[in-house]
């Protein structure tokens, strides 16, 4: 038996057929195209599948697609395209913190809302935030470096 829900995705709305146990990053994935979602551990623990729903993060592999109807969803493909990189993404470029990629896609939605609850974080907080994602290649150190860069004060900021 199929459900016909919608899905609101980086600000599109996608009708899609789904079964009653379906799960979100398979939705996302196989049937979107949105590829940048990945699903690694299956059991919530790596954070590669980090989607933000409902402005909160989630890891899409423990969330079913039904439940996720409605409620507005944010993958790594909405927060820039090739031609504009979203500052995060500019930063783990600058910063290597990217080798393999897989684990890529959920740091920066982490990050994201890290950054957008607390512009400045300390060192800390970064580890803090992003305790839910593994990787298993860059060490870390790059990532948190290009997480903070992002936090650092620009001229013209308000703080």
């Amino acid at each position: 038996m199929q459900a016909e829900i919608i899905l609101e995705v980086n600000g599109e709305a996608y009708p899609v057929s789904v079964a009653p146990d379906e799960l979100l990053v398979d939705v996302l994935r196989e049937k979107l195209g949105l590829t940048g979602v990945k699903k690694g551990c299956g059991t919530g623990d790596c954070g590669a599948c980090t989607v933000l729903m409902a402005g909160r993060p989630v890891n899409s592999c423990l969330v079913l697609a039904v439940a996720a109807a409605g409620k507005p969803i944010l993958t790594v493909e909405g927060l820039g395209d090739a031609g504009h990189l979203h500052r995060l993404q500019r930063s783990f470029i600058e910063h290597g913190a990217i080798q393999c990629g897989y684990c890529t896609p959920g740091f920066l939605i982490t990050a994201k809302v890290l950054l957008d609850e607390n512009p400045h974080p300390t060192e800390a907080e970064v580890r803090a935030a992003i305790a839910g994602n593994l990787c298993r290649c860059t060490g870390y150190t790059t990532i948190i470096n290009a997480i903070m860069a992002v936090g650092v004060p620009q001229e013209g900021d308000r703080s």
